[in-house]
């Protein structure tokens, strides 16, 4: 029977070629080889142990790899831009439902370092969308609505670094900013300037940020069971 451990394996070994094949310019392949890369994730959490919060990443890779498939149709209509988009906005909107849904100590709001980090993705924020809001037309809202949810969902990891447990905590916080910096590299790519090798960097730190997450999740609460399984013990 194949492990969750061995689909996190085969997702980091199969990314890793992946990206070697963008960088060697085989679109083609990576085309049809790109609604594979997720389902090794989206496996790998459902025959991973139960926990609480465990429908909540499921579903946000679900509609990661909605996203992933409709973007796939990009250059043959905007609509399929759109859509795409839209998918991705659900699934970090259910990534901040999963972060913000984790034990949590609460302590965040008193520590000084998040509040630079809060101010820090602000900044971020803010100056994302004075960059791209002249050159984005008819895309104004939804654009700045995605840049809004996922500015949101950085710093609902950036507040997990200082409310949850172990090393783990810091491995989620490090997708949620692969995340943002894919999605802004794609954003300037298209409606900013062209970026060199814009497919593999936007692929291959997509890719950074989907592992760590769902890695980070899944040791930060086979932590919680293993403590809550010993002070029940």
């Amino acid at each position: 029977m194949i492990t969750s451990q061995r689909l996190l394996q085969g997702f980091f070994v199969f990314g890793i070629l992946y990206s070697i094949l963008i960088l060697t310019g085989y679109d083609t392949l990576t085309w049809y080889l790109k609604p594979f890369l997720l389902p090794f994730l989206f496996y790998a959490v459902v025959k991973s142990e139960v926990f609480e919060t465990k429908k909540w990443l499921l579903i946000a890779l679900l509609f990661s790899w909605f996203g992933d498939c409709i973007l796939m149709f990009a250059d043959k209509s905007e609509m399929y831009f759109i859509y795409g988009l839209v998918a991705f906005l659900l699934a970090h909107v259910l990534f901040i439902i999963l972060f913000s849904s984790q034990k949590s100590a609460n302590k965040s709001f008193k520590e000084k370092l998040f509040w630079v980090g809060f101010l820090g993705a602000t900044i971020y924020l803010i100056g994302i969308l004075s960059l791209l809001i002249p050159s984005l037309g008819d895309l104004k809202f939804p654009v700045t609505a995605y840049a809004l949810i996922i500015t949101i969902m950085l710093k609902t990891a950036l507040k997990g670094t200082f409310d949850w447990g172990g090393n783990s905590k810091y491995t989620v916080m490090i997708g949620a900013a692969f995340f943002v910096t894919s999605d802004s590299i794609l954003a300037i790519n298209k409606f900013h300037s062209p970026i060199p090798l814009a497919n593999f960097w936007i692929m291959l730190t997509y890719l950074i940020a989907q592992f760590s997450i769902t890695y980070g999740i899944l040791k930060l609460n086979q932590k919680n069971n293993l403590g809550a399984q010993h002070l029940s013990s």
